[in-house]
């Protein structure tokens, strides 16, 4: 880290929430028109953008630093915080001007307009903020915000409900936070993340005290709940009743949040087992569920929302693991994904009218499939070498690196097992499958070297966590592959309500969670 870095950055970092919260503000104080409060936010995002792409070039020119704008609340740049940012004042950019539009001629949109802005500050906090408390007050200010949103057609029953249950995780989230965070402030005597991860506590992860380990794992469980993780993934599932750039800046931000949290406090993550245990179970078993539940449902958002609940659990899953580079990545890719499939959701439905007037393809044996599996194993295998040999890498199986290369032949096997239709489509779906293997080791292979994955120290704990996930995923792709091959077949119509009901997870937490914190029905005022 390089201490005391010049005013000017600091003051740079703090450009991207410090418009975006004076948009807000003005919004509340200033109460303008329709045209001014667009052309506020229109000007505080582009600010913020500009303040985000220059402050990423001060971090690759410049490097990691921590910069102390107060002794209690210094600011932290680093890999992720640096990335992060970019990310998050870019989407904002994009919803904000897609806003304008959306919304035109809809009462309460300069109340829209503030909490979007608002939310964009919470957000921008979280990813600048060095010290735990002021992540957590930045981290409410976001889910406080976005909740005034989901609530922007406040008078529909689905729409309260939604946001209920939203409220209802949120608050249990913050209630593990702040328990983890006393109890890391009475055993390690800061909140200051350099000064935690650089602890001497943390030196031996065997000799890590029991409180410390039971911190991390309730900052896990906040996570878990911010992210819609299943069993709490009803209100992710149920907040369509939200305009689409709302429902474009949650599933492209805000419920990444946890995933980035956990990545910054990596340090502290290493050194608790059962933390790591809990992450990869919680987010291998979501994955793996809400992938299944997602090929059975028809609606675009809906589906669009299933794939959000599988795409935290993988990341959670990654970050679990250790592999860091590969979360970090998974988070930005996700986030641009899934903000063009909301904000191009109309092209969407225009598109699946069109497959579903097409002629279907024949369903596939499970030979077939198999034998795509194989091939994409033989490929991934290839490039994992190719890059082994390019870069003179360790010859040491790491188990983290093949079970997620294992998990990366799922999507390569598609390529090597679709219809091929003309003389040139088998080469291109070849080339293409070969050009994801040849990225995805690549990515992992340089990775580490912005983002240093999970130290080895001999544990039989990673194979482990690894076998977890190969079995899981083998499972996921060999009931797809029964699934195709017979598509009306007594598995098929065995299992389907099942899935179409989400296992009934989210009926019985529903019920437990409205049992003990009722809705008033009562109408939102946003």
């Amino acid at each position: 880290m390089i201490e005391d870095a010049p005013a000017a950055r600091s003051a740079l970092l703090l450009a991207m929430p410090a418009a975006c919260a004076g948009a807000a503000l003005a919004m509340a104080v200033l109460r303008p028109s329709v045209p001014a409060a667009w052309t506020i936010v229109r000007i505080a995002s582009a600010a913020a953008l500009a303040a985000a792409v220059l402050s990423f070039g001060t971090f690759i020119m410049a490097g990691a630093a921590v910069l102390p704008t107060a002794s209690s609340a210094p600011l932290r740049v680093d890999t992720a915080g640096a990335v992060a940012l970019l990310l998050v004042a870019f989407v904002g950019w994009v919803i904000a001007g897609y806003s304008r539009r959306c919304l035109e001629g809809e009462p309460g949109q300069v109340r829209y307009a503030g909490w979007l802005m608002a939310t964009l500050a919470g957000v921008g906090g979280v990813v600048l903020a060095n010290d735990l408390l002021a992540l957590a007050a930045c981290w409410m200010l976001a889910s406080a915000s976005l909740q005034r949103l989901l609530l922007f057609h406040g008078e529909r029953p689905a729409a309260r409900i939604a946001a209920h249950k939203k409220r209802v995780a949120n608050r249990l989230s913050e209630l593990c936070l702040f328990a983890a965070i006393g109890i890391l402030w009475s055993t390690l005597g800061t909140l200051r993340i350099d000064a935690i991860l650089a602890h001497p506590a943390l030196a031996d992860p065997a000799g890590v005290g029991a409180a410390v380990q039971v911190a991390m794992v309730l900052v896990v469980l906040a996570a878990l709940l911010k992210c819609a993780l299943l069993p709490f993934h009803g209100w992710l599932i149920q907040v369509m009743e939200a305009p689409t750039p709302v429902s474009a800046l949650l599933h492209a931000g805000v419920v990444n949040l946890g995933g980035f949290v956990l990545i910054r406090l990596g340090g502290l993550l290493d050194a608790v087992p059962a933390a790591q245990a809990l992450l990869v179970v919680a987010g291998t078993a979501t994955a793996v569920l809400a992938a299944l539940v997602m090929t059975t449902r028809i609606s675009i958002k809906v589906s669009l929302a299933w794939s959000t609940c599988a795409q935290m659990g993988f990341m959670l899953m990654q970050v679990g693991l250790g592999a860091y580079a590969m979360a970090l990545l998974h988070l930005v890719a996700h986030s641009l994904y899934k903000a063009h499939a909301f904000l191009s959701a109309g092209d969407g439905v225009q598109r699946t009218a069109a497959l579903a007037l097409a002629n279907r393809p024949a369903p596939e044996g499970m030979a077939r499939a198999l034998a795509a599996a194989l091939g994409a194993a033989a490929l991934m295998a290839a490039a994992q070498y190719a890059w082994a040999s390019l870069f003179d890498l360790p010859s040491a199986i790491d188990p983290v690196q093949w079970a997620l290369a294992a998990v990366a032949c799922i999507v390569l096997a598609p390529l090597l097992a679709g219809p091929a239709r003309g003389v040139l489509a088998q080469p291109v779906l070849l080339l293409s499958a070969c050009a994801v293997a040849l990225v995805h080791a690549g990515l992992h292979a340089s990775g580490s070297a912005w983002l240093p994955a999970r130290p080895d120290e001999g544990s039989l704990l990673p194979w482990f966590l690894a076998a977890i996930v190969l079995c899981a995923f083998a499972a996921l792709y060999l009931l797809q592959a029964a699934i195709r091959s017979s598509p009306r077949g007594a598995l098929a119509r065995r299992l389907h309500p099942w899935f179409y009901a989400g296992l009934f997870l989210d009926e019985r937490v529903t019920q437990a969670g409205f049992a003990a914190w009722p809705l008033h029905d009562t109408r939102s005022r946003t």
